[in-house]
């Protein structure tokens, strides 16, 4: 099992506004539809509560301290990293860390790969970042055009 940031950010590094994804490309959900379909998903509570349903084909982890997140098929809650971490995933399973910036913070010792799209915009009063760190040590090893001049860049630790 690999554990894999995935995230979409634009030209400074925002991820949020006020609670939700401040774009929508067709083309970047399709991207991230299809690099996550049979792998596990582990979020934040905020971001579970911006999804209408569960993620289709995909164990839905929402790592939160709060209790009305309801587990249900493909849906578990985890109160803590190590939680998380100690799950036993099928061998062909990777657990992609999809969100918010507090759950990317949390994962980055353990984040062995990152997957960023790049959107080509900047977004006025974004209040969500990724932290300024999270590709300290990773380098880039392939680029991705998607449509909407999109880029996708997938990084590793050397």
């Amino acid at each position: 099992m690999a554990i894999i940031g995935i995230v979409a950010v634009d030209r400074n590094g925002a991820i949020g506004k006020g609670g939700r994804l401040p774009w929508h490309y067709s083309a970047d959900i399709k991207f991230f539809k299809e690099t996550t379909t049979g792998h596990a998903c582990v979020m934040g509570h905020r971001t579970w509560l911006t999804l209408k349903k569960p993620l289709p084909h995909r164990l839905n982890i929402v790592l939160s301290k709060q209790s009305e997140v309801q587990p249900q098929e493909d849906v578990i809650v985890r109160r803590d990293l190590e939680s998380v971490l100690s799950l036993k995933l099928k061998p062909e399973q990777h657990l992609f860390v999809i969100g918010g910036a507090k759950v990317y913070q949390v994962f980055l010792p353990y984040i062995e790969r990152w997957i960023v799209t790049e959107v080509p915009l900047t977004v006025e009063d974004a209040d969500t970042f990724m932290p300024s760190n999270y590709l300290e040590g990773f380098e880039a090893y392939k680029l991705r055009q998607l449509e909407d001049d999109l880029r996708v860049k997938f990084y590793e630790k050397p």
